[in-house]
């Protein structure tokens, strides 16, 4: 098969729902630099498409036309050698009004641009996923990968406490936290039963965890080592971290097994300011001016909707 030189650019499409899109567009400010609402997101950032719980699928952009007919044009020397092919039209794209591309029309597409590249056709099992989107007013073809939803694996832990984050929510708070992962370190100084360490961890996150609760510690290290993952998981106030991290993961503590007073989430957000760079809160509550006198800044934030409950995400430097 050719080795066609890539463009430089990825596409990705999204799936979340209304409560979620908050929470998705500060990953994808965290992930890209910018957000999208659209649903689908041109950039030349490359990141693969598991990491996010919202990314749907990925396209490594291979040919680039401002027509269908001038891309057409491009895959006329397409040759796939001994590697079979299938090519699928992408689903969520940007066309809408008279633009838009209905099923039927989609398919004779994909039947086309089969006929124009030179290969055998294989709709079951091929080797080379080719996938089709019209985007930001022009077409693109490239290899296409679906994200595989990892979070949904560790939904069901040993140990369980109901007002935890959902796998969801972690996964893309442990994004927002550490968009980089490459030569950083993260801690979660007050990680309960490791909700958020399970996900960093599955994302190969430098984390370490820690609680005051003996109780919930057990339990975090059961959950890591449950899934397969090596894990530090500590006993001990925050004022007793030692040592600096790139990133700082804090789920605000107010649960019947951990509860802290505001004098006591001011101690935390102080303590916190004394190791880390980087800070990504969760709460329930305002805590901006806790923030504020404990030297941070905050830089982006956005509001995780569930049902009547929310809970405030809020990154600062």
């Amino acid at each position: 098969m050719n080795k066609w030189p890539a463009t430089g650019d990825f596409i990705y499409t999204y799936a979340y729902n209304e409560e979620e899109k908050d929470l998705c567009h500060l990953e994808m400010r965290s992930l890209f630099g910018r957000q999208s609402d659209t649903k689908i997101l041109k950039t030349d950032r490359d990141i693969h498409p598991s990491r996010s719980p919202f990314v749907k699928e990925r396209i490594q952009v291979l040919f680039e036309g401002s027509t269908l007919e001038e891309l057409c044009q491009k895959l006329q020397n397409v040759k796939m050698g001994d590697s079979s092919f299938k090519v699928l039209f992408v689903k969520i794209n940007d066309l809408e009004g008279p633009q838009k591309i209905e099923y039927e029309q989609k398919r004779q597409i994909e039947r086309d641009l089969g006929m124009i590249i030179e290969g055998e056709l294989d709709l079951h099992q091929p080797d080379v996923f080719f996938g089709l989107v019209p985007c930001e007013g022009s077409w693109h073809l490239g290899l296409y990968e679906k994200a595989e939803p990892v979070w949904l694996r560790h939904v069901k832990k040993p140990r369980e406490y109901s007002t935890a984050l959902s796998t969801r929510t972690a996964r893309a708070v442990a994004n927002i936290a550490v968009p980089d992962p490459e030569g950083k370190t993260a801690i979660d100084p007050c990680c309960g039963i490791g909700t958020v360490l399970v996900e960093a961890l599955s994302m190969d996150i430098d984390i370490v965890g820690r609680d005051i609760n003996p109780l919930v510690v057990t339990g975090s290290r059961e959950n890591i080592a449950h899934f397969g993952f090596s894990g530090d998981v500590s006993i001990g106030p925050i004022d007793q971290v030692t040592g600096s991290y790139d990133a700082t993961i804090i789920d605000m503590p107010y649960n019947l097994y951990t509860h802290a007073t505001p004098e006591e989430q001011l101690d935390i957000l102080v303590n916190a300011r004394h190791f880390t760079k980087r800070l990504v809160v969760v709460t329930i509550e305002s805590i901006d001016h806790m923030l504020s006198q404990a030297g941070f800044i905050i830089t982006d934030r956005c509001v995780v909707l569930k049902g009547k409950f929310s809970r405030e995400i809020l990154v600062c430097e």
